[in-house]
């Protein structure tokens, strides 16, 4: 038998027990409302903390006697965006960087131009002629470089097993860099300071510019007109990989020292950097793909490609000097 004392007189719980199943829901709701203003703020909070264009032209490298600059050049931007800003390209979307956009083309940009410096150095620079053998270093670097951008641990269109994340790759390369700078100080290692090696590395670098300046041609002419939410990756790519060849065209300063004295260079070569240096900074708040004649709204990929054009010229015409 049921006790009447434990039923109300409408057949209803006691007070007591009402009360405790009124406090599991509204500790429930409470619960459910600061889940929900933790998520709120889990995105847009991790995005500021992490958000970095790390585009600082004073960039601090640590060169050793008889060490290449722009080889140490390449190895610390690999560390700086894989370790200390944190590679942010492949971060799946439980992460708050997924949620970043011109960070991760940033970071790809940059490591697009130190892969064509790594084949550059190891197809010319780091041999004696076309004909020797490729040092091992500089071929596993300019091997891993190659690896794309947005491969996280895990790559379920190929496989459901692990996987080598970019940041692992773009770390072995630094690696490989860093093991062929230590033999080059030692003596066995070869960096030829030749000036048809300087005058074919310009001819490459001011070709991919090239090809840059024919992609911001095409947003600028095909694009949305001010909402275009490609251009602003077309913009922080381009302005990833003029930063990095920035870098190193400023350290090939001191490893082509020689070169660029003996052919009157010095002055050419400052006048590329400088306009090198203005694309490279160019940071706007928002990204405009307005029109290039317009009164109001300003074309940013406009001006990039003015200045990716200037430096592209300057490259060309240092390129030729060399060649007499």
């Amino acid at each position: 038998m049921v006790d009447e004392d434990l039923i109300g007189s409408g057949g209803t719980p006691p007070p007591r027990l009402a009360g405790r199943g009124e406090g599991v829901r509204r500790w429930s709701l409470r619960g459910g409302i600061v889940l929900l203003v933790a998520l709120l703020l889990y995105y847009p909070a991790g995005m500021v903390w992490i958000h970095n264009i790390d585009d600082d032209v004073k960039l601090a490298v640590d060169v050793k006697p008889n060490e290449s600059r722009s080889v140490a050049v390449a190895a610390t931007l690999i560390v700086r965006e894989t370790d200390r800003n944190r590679w942010t390209a492949n971060d799946p979307f439980f992460l708050p960087a997924a949620a970043l956009d011109n960070m991760p083309n940033f970071q790809q940009g940059i490591i697009y131009a130190l892969s064509r410096f790594a084949i550059e150095m190891s197809d010319q620079i780091g041999r004696v002629r076309g004909s020797s053998q490729v040092d091992k270093d500089l071929d596993t670097a300019a091997g891993l470089l190659k690896y794309p951008g947005d491969v996280w641990f895990f790559n379920f269109s190929t496989s459901i097993m692990p996987t080598a994340a970019s940041e692992q790759q773009y770390r072995k390369a630094g690696r490989a860099l860093k093991a062929y700078n230590e033999r080059l100080a030692q003596g066995e290692a070869t960096f030829e300071r030749r000036a048809d090696n300087l005058q074919t590395t310009l001819e490459r670098i001011a070709a991919d510019l090239g090809s840059a300046s024919a992609v911001i041609d095409s947003q600028i002419e095909d694009g949305a007109w001010f909402i275009d939410f490609d251009a602003d990756d077309i913009f922080y790519q381009t302005k990833g990989r003029l930063y990095a060849y920035y870098e190193l065209l400023a350290a090939f300063r001191q490893d082509f020292g020689q070169v660029i004295q003996e052919r009157e260079l010095g002055k050419a070569w400052d006048q590329m950097l400088e306009s090198m240096r203005h694309a490279a900074v160019l940071d706007p708040f928002v990204i405009v793909n307005g029109d290039p004649e317009g009164q109001l709204l300003p074309s940013h990929l406009a001006a990039q490609g003015f200045y990716l054009l200037r430096a592209r010229t300057q490259l060309k015409e240092i390129a030729n000097i060399l060649l007499k």
